[in-house]
């Protein structure tokens, strides 16, 4: 009882004490950590299968089928690469690395939850919309650069092993091999998440799509100098591969920041004006239509008792 009689009734817009900011924080970043470590447990026992799933298409591609001692007697011609692992613990490193990495990511439907549900009560009804909206494009942005990146890996491998020189054995360490995929795929639906940020800087009223068009030139040269540093291979084809989508997507919100733009230009012709700009006034004659008749004026009593309807002096009806 004593419990329960403490127990306050939650603000409907949100508001509380600092304090108990703080503490629905600790709240919310425990139930994250819990279910990341949940997830990151249950993941460790299918490790196996889910390096697997990263391994196969490189080697696929560009992977030895033989052994070392029949590699001699394959064509010098043909460079391809077999896929190690060195050290006595390198195998459990690789295990636990692939088990966070799978319980952070799997386990994301909850960790963002917990951020939303802790972002939410100071959002307005409009901003909340805007919000759900945005991060429903932003999973499905983010899922295809990360496939993207994933069908382009092993292209990307077959043009890189072609620099191994002839008559020498190519050895891919699986640690390191795991570690460029993850890179590349986050960096790719990362990357993807670009043209989204200027559409919620367009909504927001920070930038018009007339100024992004302009700046469309130093944009395509800035997203090209950033995938020649993103991408962790030093090739132009993944650099090309991962430029050319970002280019395509960024120009697709310049067209739907225009769309918006001519929206709220219809809903609100003076929304350009700055704060101490007058708004033109319309100064052309207008019709007034058909005057209205003046109703008729009471009687009013004269002082010789008649009724008169005159308007001069004190018995004027005004």
């Amino acid at each position: 009882m004593a419990n329960s009689a403490r127990k306050k009734v939650k603000d409907p817009e949100g508001r509380m004490p600092l304090v108990e900011h703080l503490r629905e924080l600790r709240n919310r970043l425990a139930k994250s950590v819990v279910a990341i470590v949940v997830v990151a447990v249950v993941a460790a026992f299918y490790y196996k299968d889910i390096i697997e799933v990263f391994k196969h298409p490189i080697q696929q591609a560009i992977g030895c089928q033989v052994s070392f001692s029949e590699l001699s007697q394959k064509d010098a011609t043909k460079t391809c690469g077999n896929i190690t692992m060195s050290g006595l613990v390198g195998p459990f490193t690789l295990m636990v690395k692939v088990s966070l990495v799978s319980g952070l990511v799997l386990s994301s439907p909850v960790w963002l939850y917990q951020l939303w549900a802790f972002l939410a009560p100071g959002l307005h009804r409009n901003e909340k919309k805007y919000a759900l909206g945005f991060v429903a494009a932003g999973v499905p942005l983010f899922g295809a650069g990360a496939y993207f990146a994933y069908w382009a890996l092993p292209a990307a491998a077959k043009v890189l092993i072609d620099f191994t020189p002839q008559g020498v054995t190519n050895l891919l360490p699986l640690d390191e091999l795991i570690d460029l995929v993850t890179r590349l795929v986050v960096v790719f639906g990362l990357s993807f998440e670009l043209p989204l940020l200027l559409m919620m800087l367009n909504f927001g009223g920070i930038l018009t799509g007339r100024r992004m068009l302009g700046w469309w030139r130093p944009m395509v040269m800035g997203v090209t100098v950033f995938s020649a540093v993103a991408t962790p291979t030093v090739d132009p084809f993944s650099m090309f591969l991962l430029a050319g989508p970002i280019i395509v997507l960024y120009f697709i919100a310049v067209g739907i920041a225009l769309v918006n733009d001519k929206r709220k230009q219809k809903a609100n012709p003076d929304r350009d004006l700055d704060d101490d700009e007058a708004a033109p006034l319309d100064l052309t004659p207008q019709s007034i239509g058909d005057s209205e008749p003046l109703p008729a004026l009471p009687e009013q009593p004269s002082a010789d008792g008649a009724h008169s309807t005159g308007r001069s002096g004190y018995d004027d009806v005004t």
